[in-house]
């Protein structure tokens, strides 16, 4: 008889899509070995009103493994043993006044952890993360990376040397964004930005003298478009949990620039052009050596192609079936 696992997701929000999609690849994969269902919650945030009304709304059922895709972790007070927990970053959460991370910490991190079997991270910076705020439950801990989306292909294109199309994804601090525009001062390019830009943004955007094109609240397919047209992507994020824009990059077969550090250096390893998030001259040597080394971009789009094979969605898949074997062992 098939496990039957019951995927619980956070209240829909067009704005957030993220974590369902990368489940849904997931499921896809495992269809031949485990039935699957989803559970989604009715109330979004994550203030006590909304925690104890998603708790006391669920309605437990026998013989299945849960497993909380992200973001609701307090659920596992009511989904007992048999559930994995994802955790995607650490930091994210804990960036608060001292009574809130307080409040954080108990009802997405400790009461959790002590309630599941099984947690699993995306990175192992985020499994080091964790271990120091759960250190009680480091042998709980699993790393499983996330999965390519499959819709990502190759598309062949010819490098434009002239003014190349950078793609930048994400405007929120830690995607470092004024960095990289700073980095970016007098080099001739389009700078494609996916995310709703601050009115300082903007303004550095114009005082730049760059030109530039900005969307948010894409679509998928949308989002796919812009990977297929870039010349290359600039990730310097000062954190993440993973860092997705890399390997949907390389899928796609575009060079990729990102941070020497954390889990972008982790996910990237020796296939993207690696620099100092945090020094614009770094970013700077980095953008203007992908434009103007024909050697090195391709060498880097080799890699790339090389580098994914790590996180397809078959073998992403195979790791979670492995934890969910575990929980029905014990």
């Amino acid at each position: 008889m098939k496990n039957r696992i019951s995927y619980i997701f956070r209240k829909p929000d067009p704005k957030y899509k993220s974590i369902e999609a990368l489940f849904g690849v997931i499921a896809r994969h495992l269809k031949e070995d485990v039935q699957t269902d989803a559970i989604m919650m009715s109330y979004a945030g994550g203030g006590l009103s909304t925690l104890w009304k998603n708790l006391a709304n669920f309605q437990k059922k026998a013989y299945h493994i849960y497993h909380i895709t992200g973001d609701v972790h307090y659920m596992a007070l009511r989904t007992g043993r048999k559930t994995v927990l994802t955790i995607h970053d650490v930091q994210s959460i804990l960036k608060t006044s001292v009574v809130k991370r307080l409040y954080l910490k108990l009802f997405w991190f400790w009461l959790p952890a002590i309630c599941v079997s099984r947690i699993t991270v995306i990175s192992e910076f985020t499994k080091n993360e964790l271990s120091e705020v759960i250190p009680f439950a480091k042998k709980k801990i699993r790393v499983v990376y996330n999965p390519v989306n499959p819709s990502f292909q190759h598309v062949a294109y010819t490098f434009n040397k002239i003014k190349p199309t950078l793609l930048l994804i994400g405007t929120k601090s830690n995607k470092n964004l004024e960095r990289t525009l700073r980095a970016l001062e007098d080099i001739s390019c389009t700078v494609v930005i996916i995310g709703k830009l601050l009115e300082e943004q903007l303004t550095l955007l114009k005082q730049l003298n760059i030109n530039y094109v900005n969307e948010y609240d894409i679509s998928f397919e949308a989002l796919q478009h812009h990977y297929r047209c870039c010349d290359m992507v600039c990730f310097a994020s000062t954190y993440e949990g993973f860092g997705m824009p890399i390997i949907e990059a390389q899928a796609v077969g575009r060079p990729v620039l990102t941070s020497n550090l954390g889990a972008m250096k982790e996910v990237a390893r020796e296939s993207a052009c690696l620099v100092d998030p945090y020094k614009v001259d770094s970013i700077r040597e980095g953008i203007l050596r992908l434009i103007n080394n024909d050697h090195y971009r391709e060498d880097l789009i080799s890699k790339g192609s090389l580098n994914i094979q790590r996180f397809q969605a078959s073998t992403i898949a195979q790791d979670y079936l492995k934890v969910y074997n575990e929980i029905s062992n014990t």
